[in-house]
């Protein structure tokens, strides 16, 4: 099942006696294991049917025992194992899970890795009850995500404020929403998060950043290159070189194989191949005007050795402020 699956069937008070939340997004796992704990249960039954058991100070014994007890003057209790993924012997639950006692709910968050689907154990939680394998979004997908969240809290974010959330916070969703969460409390005026909030509230400056130096670099901007490039020498511990060096890597090679798609006339398809959004085309394609393949090939060179030189291999002496500019003036010549 989805976790959009999950959900509509939990609001229509649907639970399954056994949810396994396994897999490497957190946001998914604890999203789920809040909803159960909030609405499983009446606040009355709360104090004595609901149990909260951690992976490091519980055992297989003990879960067992909680999950085959009888709820308390109700039709239901909840245990809820946080942190399973400590529990070395997990699969020592097949029993319980092949019979499991059906006035239990019991939810079992395994986080940051993932059963074995092969095994009989995973097989037996599937049959029996909910196996949800919560996946970490790809980086391409997070702008889209950050959009539909944000409408879901009943705001818009526009796209250069949304690409800026996703270049400085990654894929890491529970970071994601506790920031637009601040956002949306703290944007009250209007109804749409800009550059200017993002700058006023997380600390993202919105004119010198990791995105807005791509796009100097994309349209051969000397000037505003230079500009971001200082910037960041004076601000060095809030802007690491390593990151910037590892998106410029991604987008010049992103540049480069754009050369290669054949229709570059369909935009749907420029994007799909680029893994990039559909808004940031017409950028892609002026940057390809602007740098042929030999220069882009040097540049994938030129940022691979400066990522060496960064780590202070064959340079331990030069700040990474200077490493930048000498970086950048290469690219731009």
């Amino acid at each position: 099942m989805t976790f959009e699956d999950i959900l509509k069937s939990l609001k229509k008070k649907e639970y399954a006696p056994v949810y396994f939340l396994m897999g490497e997004e957190s946001f998914f796992i604890d999203q789920i294991t809040d909803y159960i704990i909030e609405n499983a249960l009446n606040e009355s039954d709360k104090d004595f049917n609901q149990t909260i058991l951690y992976g490091k100070d519980t055992d297989i014994g003990t879960i067992v025992t909680t999950a085959r007890r009888f709820p308390m003057m109700a039709e239901k209790q909840l245990v809820v194992v946080r942190e399973a993924q400590n529990i070395k012997n997990i699969d020592q639950l097949l029993s319980y899970i092949q019979n499991p006692l059906h006035s239990t709910i019991l939810v079992i968050n395994y986080k940051y890795k993932s059963l074995d689907k092969r095994k009989s154990f995973t097989k037996e939680v599937a049959k029996n009850g909910i196996l949800f394998e919560s996946k970490k979004i790809y980086e391409n997908q997070v702008p889209d995500w950050i959009k539909n969240y944000t409408s879901k809290q009943g705001y818009q974010i526009d796209s250069k404020a949304c690409f800026l959330l996703a270049e400085f916070l990654g894929n890491d969703l529970g970071k994601i929403t506790n920031a637009i969460d601040k956002l949306t409390i703290n944007t009250t005026e209007a109804k749409t998060i800009s550059p200017g909030d993002i700058e006023k509230n997380i600390g993202i400056s919105k004119d010198f950043n990791n995105f807005e130096l791509q796009n100097a670099l994309g349209k051969k901007d000397v000037f505003k290159a230079n500009q971001i490039i200082n910037y960041f020498a004076t601000n060095e511990k809030n802007n690491p070189m390593v990151v910037t060096i590892a998106l410029l890597h991604s987008y010049f090679s992103k540049v480069l194989k754009y050369y290669f798609i054949k229709n570059k006339t369909n935009d749907k398809m420029v994007a799909s191949t680029l893994q990039i959004n559909p808004y940031f085309v017409k950028d892609y394609k002026l940057a390809a005007k602007n740098y042929n393949p030999k220069k882009l090939v040097s540049i994938i060179a030129l940022l691979r050795e400066y990522d060496l030189k960064s780590k202070g291999i064959g340079d331990v002496s030069t700040k990474h402020g200077d490493l930048l500019k000498e970086l950048i003036f290469k690219i731009l010549h």
